[in-house]
């Protein structure tokens, strides 16, 4: 049997607690090593939630001799999961690398894309000889793709032909008292788009599954972009009309500060329509005949992981193409176009990262 990969988990936050923890702790491809906080009183907490497995070793900033460094110089630790705030993720996640690490990096990849080019040339740059004998994987957990309802839509909208429109609409508010608004850098976000990017970057990788086919892909985009709720600086809401390379358009509205509750897909093709509606994708005939698929709910973590681990068990040091930092890259720019099309009053902005 092959021996589970030693991991450590670099944060401790809601997300972590949640998903990733269970999702490590769950997954017999592993074997959880270490966690680090910022602060030892965090990192203390989260480990208090493992019940049935070995408690992991603790590391954090204010504990001598037990840092980030630290961590990274341990031999039985071949890969980290990384889940800190978007601003300053990029260099943790920078640092493991350069230390031989396989990282699997929550999205998304970094606050803009200039930030996420420069990590993903680091990481290209680098030669091989990592922990394993090879170059260190760079994944990036985007959970949204990896949604079997979500994965399923897509790949009944591809098997009906071209997209010929698409309607893209997610909305809810994120009140000042939501447990993700309490953290300190959601509050005050030193990154675009507050909420449209930290939360939107998932709903601009599942727009993209759609986006897949020969001609689908986002050529521009035309937004405007408000702010309704003033605690949710410094934008809030999104409005798009996203023009592809065959020329079909689509719009893509995504608002964290409205009473309106909304998360849809909906996807015309050449030979059909597929929509996707909470946990129900409808697929409709060209004839008018139609299919429903309920699935059960889950948010794609504990499948997100599992790849990322068969990754790099593989052993050819090639991650799994929907964890690709690229894919993340084409997320991020999805999003940096709106908002600065936004910021100048809907001027087009064309996409140039966007092919599959």
């Amino acid at each position: 049997m092959t021996q589970p990969i030693g991991v450590a988990i670099i944060g401790s936050g809601l997300f972590v607690k949640a998903e990733h923890l269970p999702a490590v702790l769950g997954n017999a491809k592993l074997d959880l090593k270490a966690l680090y906080s910022r602060s030892l009183k965090s990192a203390r907490e989260t480990a208090s939630q493992i019940k049935d497995a070995p408690r992991p070793d603790l590391y954090s900033d204010d504990a001598p001799g037990s840092n980030y460094a630290d961590l990274l110089r341990r031999q039985d630790v071949r890969a980290v999961i990384v889940a800190l705030p978007i601003a300053s993720q990029p260099s943790y996640v920078q640092a493991a690398l350069a230390a031989g690490k396989h990282v699997l990096a929550e999205k998304p990849i970094a606050k803009d894309v200039a930030t996420a080019q420069a990590l993903i040339s680091f990481h290209d740059s680098l030669p091989g000889g990592g922990g394993d004998g090879g170059k260190p994987i760079l994944a990036v957990a985007e959970n949204f793709r990896l949604v079997p309802r979500l994965l399923h839509a897509a790949g009944q909208a591809r098997a009906l032909g071209r997209v010929t429109h698409f309607s893209v609409r997610v909305a809810g508010l994120v009140r000042p008292d939501n447990k993700y608004y309490g953290t300190s850098w959601r509050a005050s976000p030193a990154y675009q788009g507050g909420f449209l990017l930290d939360g939107g970057v998932h709903h601009a990788a599942a727009t993209r599954l759609f986006l897949r086919g020969e001609g689908d892909a986002p050529a521009s985009v035309r937004a405007f972009t408000a702010l309704t709720r003033s605690h949710l600086a410094p934008i809030d809401t999104v409005t798009a009309i996203v023009r592809t390379e065959s020329g079909a358009t689509g719009t893509y509205f995504h608002s964290a500060g409205s009473l309106m509750s909304a998360f849809e897909w909906e996807v015309a093709c050449e030979r059909g329509v597929v929509r996707s509606d909470g946990d129900v994708v409808t697929v409709t005939g060209e004839d008018g005949s139609k299919a429903e698929t309920r699935f059960e709910r889950t948010s794609g973590v504990r499948e997100e992981v599992d790849a990322w681990a068969g990754s790099i068990l593989d052993g050819r040091g090639v991650v799994v193409p929907l964890q690709s930092a690229r894919e993340a890259l084409a997320d991020l720019e999805f999003l940096e176009n709106m908002f600065a099309s936004g910021a100048e009053d809907g001027e087009e902005r064309r996409y140039v990262l966007q092919k599959w």
